[in-house]
């Protein structure tokens, strides 16, 4: 080869063209495809759970399933340059070479479109009994770091851990998507869409219990009472330590004035966990009074008054004066009744109170040994 045709080829080089007259690829600009994150589980003593822990991929409020974690807390996931993932399954079984948390390049947060997908994701483990931290998996850079770290359990209070249904994480990835799609709809307040994905979510896993009961609060919206509480009755019958079920048709039972079903529902309520539920109570002291079980109701109130010490349900005064009224101790109802109205200075009910209250401090001016009115 002369010089003359050496130069040439070496301008041909510089420009990127080969030696066919095609653009010679650059390497450089290729981009990733694919990244893979890594990190464990662990409670807040260090210690490894006993069970195997979900890992979930949260972009943006929808929910992903990515993997599992392996016998020592171990978990590894792949994320798509689209925002799709191919879960690793177990990490036990995941390719545990270092490439798992090399550096994927050199691209920005903009011009990456696996970057852009990552943008507002986070993860967290799913463990019945715990919530969990939350990891971001944004990348700024694709050169970041994309091994997690720790993730941390953290065990549930009786009463949170009953509001979330063990059913909710055995659910299959069909049934899961589904539910998920509803919980988007109704946010979205697109109604009819909500009642399609979860009647998916209860034909694809029967018992989805939370799905159940996200479908009978859309029955109930449309006053298709019956429907309501069918639904109710399944989540319930999915899973009988998930407290909601219970409090719809406690509250369903009050509304149709069904006091003996009040009565039933909320006692059950209450005896899944007594220390959590203040509200579980007014319907449980509603209900006994309306059946005539002046002491009961009494005592419904009272334990409701205790548990609620953010006055956080101003009706439980307001029903606990009522059943001291009937009881003629004039004295205590009317406090009650001032109490409600000092938490509840607009409720629709306002004005009436006020009559009761005036009623109630004339009578106990008038009964001996209780003319005090505090």
């Amino acid at each position: 080869m002369d010089l003359q045709s050496s130069g040439f080829a070496a301008m041909m080089l510089a420009f990127g063209v080969g030696a066919m007259g095609q653009p010679t690829p650059d390497v450089r600009n290729t981009e990733p495809q694919a990244v893979f994150f890594s990190g464990e589980v662990a409670l807040p003593d260090g210690s490894k759970p006993s069970d195997p822990v979900r890992i979930q991929r949260v972009c943006k409020g929808t929910a992903h399933d990515e993997t599992w974690t392996d016998s020592k807390g171990r978990f590894s996931f792949k994320v798509s340059a689209s925002g799709g993932d191919t879960s690793t399954g177990d990490s036990a079984q995941a390719p545990q070479n270092k490439d798992l948390s090399r550096p994927i390049g050199n691209s920005t947060y903009y011009s990456n479109p696996l970057t852009a997908a990552l943008r507002d994701c986070e993860v967290q483990a799913l463990l019945a009994g715990f919530w969990s931290d939350r990891v971001s998996i944004a990348l700024k850079n694709t050169l970041d770091d994309t091994r997690l770290g720790r993730i941390i359990l953290h065990p549930m209070s009786p009463g949170q851990a009953l509001i979330v249904s063990v059913t909710t994480l055995a659910a299959p990835s069909n049934a899961a998507k589904a539910y998920e799609k509803g919980m988007s709809a109704m946010r979205e307040q697109r109604w009819d869409a909500a009642t399609r994905e979860f009647t998916k979510a209860v034909a694809a896993y029967p018992q989805f219990a939370a799905a159940w009961f996200e479908l009978g609060r859309l029955r109930q919206s449309r006053n298709d009472f019956a429907g309501a509480a069918d639904a109710w009755k399944e989540a319930l019958k999915s899973d009988p330590k998930y407290v909601k079920p219970y409090e719809g048709l406690a509250a369903l039972a009050e509304r149709l004035q069904n006091w003996a079903e009040a009565e039933k529902y909320s006692r059950e309520w209450i005896q899944l966990d007594p220390e959590s539920f203040p509200a579980a109570y007014l319907y449980s002291a509603v209900a006994n009074a309306r059946l005539n079980r002046t002491e009961q109701a009494e005592l419904a109130a009272r334990e409701g008054l205790r548990l609620d010490k953010e006055r956080k349900i101003p009706r439980l005064s307001y029903v606990l004066g009522l059943i001291l009224m009937e009881k003629h101790e004039f004295s205590e109802s009317a406090k009650c009744l001032r109490t409600y109205l000092e938490l509840a200075p607009n409720a629709k009910d306002a004005a009436m109170v006020h009559e009761q209250l005036t009623k109630i401090e004339a009578a106990a001016t008038a009964v001996p040994g209780n003319n005090t009115i505090p």
